[in-house]
């Protein structure tokens, strides 16, 4: 039986389970309360401790759903660690989207803890850098509503490692609470800011990482080796863009290329693929998607792949992945 592997995120004190399970894309498009649940229950009772979720995915329903999930659930709430994360909004107000200025984040955290019925959020992240607002601003606000009790940590997500280190030296200087995590895209095929651009924040900080997309959308699955699925991402209303992305002939003879790899060590692309991201050490946890408790179980399998990843496999790997243009 697989088990499961607790990292700590960056310097804090907290671990996070090696896989933690997102609901971007899935939760309100193609996953209901009772899915959710069974596919939450499924990670939980394997060892999952985080659940990522976001303001804007689903336009809030994503994290309506998750609410729900977690009341019917009845877990022991210090059991479990819960994100959200803002920036895009939910309103077209002037002061409503795209921004991280003090009034939006702190009536923001207000609106998710209602939709999710919690009392706060482990984890909460600035979804996208703000050019317009000050990171004094911004850093001052994260303060307050970790301050408050709203939520216990704060961090980024697809910030520049200037900025990052921006933020964590303002809120040093003012004695606040600093970021200890970014949610940076990982996977084979995109991975030079989070093993190149960051790498002296690990260092120089402690920077902790929650990294999202380790399919690639799916792309890594195999999947779309053969065009477009039914009933795939790439079929949902809004998400066209996905298409032209899981659909590159590059991208697709780099996964052709490691799948005999993935057949040698008895793995699927899938686990291969999330494997690989948990051999990063400076990965905390790598988020990870489904729709169904089956797909949970397989994921989870990547665990004992790890093992298998020698420096000898790697090397492998990286030699399909130096055939094709770097992320």
């Amino acid at each position: 039986m697989t088990t499961m592997p607790y990292r700590r995120l960056g310097r804090s004190g907290v671990k996070v389970s090696a896989l933690s399970l997102g609901s971007w894309v899935t939760y309100g498009n193609q996953v209901g309360v009772d899915a959710a649940l069974e596919c939450m229950t499924a990670a939980y009772d394997a060892g999952v401790n985080f659940f990522d979720n976001a303001e804007v995915y689903a336009k809030g329903q994503s994290e309506v759903i998750m609410g729900e999930a977690l009341a019917k659930a009845g877990w022991r709430r210090s059991s479990y660690l819960v994100s959200t994360k803002f920036y895009w909004g939910l309103h077209d107000g002037v002061n409503e989207k795209a921004t991280l200025n003090r009034k939006y984040l702190l009536q923001g955290i207000d609106a998710s803890l209602e939709r999710l019925k919690l009392d706060y959020v482990d984890l909460v992240y600035c979804h996208r850098p703000d050019p317009e607002t000050t990171i004094e601003e911004t850093v001052h606000a994260m303060h307050d509503i970790v301050t408050s009790g709203r939520a216990v940590y704060w961090g980024t997500s697809e910030w520049s490692a200037e900025e990052i280190a921006q933020a964590w030296h303002v809120a040093d200087r003012r004695n606040m609470h600093k970021p200890v995590t970014e949610q940076p895209q990982y996977n084979l095929l995109h991975r030079d800011r989070v093993e190149r651009e960051y790498a002296r924040l690990y260092r120089d900080i402690g920077l902790g990482t929650t990294t999202w997309s380790p399919l690639a959308s799916g792309l890594l699955t195999g999947k779309y080796n053969d065009g477009i699925p039914a009933g795939s991402r790439g079929t949902i209303k809004g998400y066209e863009w996905l298409v032209e992305r899981v659909t590159d002939p590059a991208k697709l003879a780099v996964v052709r290329q490691l799948a005999p790899i993935a057949r040698e060590l008895g793995c699927t692309l899938a686990q291969l693929a999330i494997a690989w991201c948990l051999v990063n050490p400076n990965v905390s946890s790598v988020i990870t998607g489904a729709s169904r408790a089956s797909q949970i179980a397989e994921n989870l399998k990547a665990i004992d792949v790890v093992g298998s990843l020698t420096p000898e496999v790697m090397a492998r790997i990286d030699a399909v992945l130096a055939a094709r243009s770097p992320a």
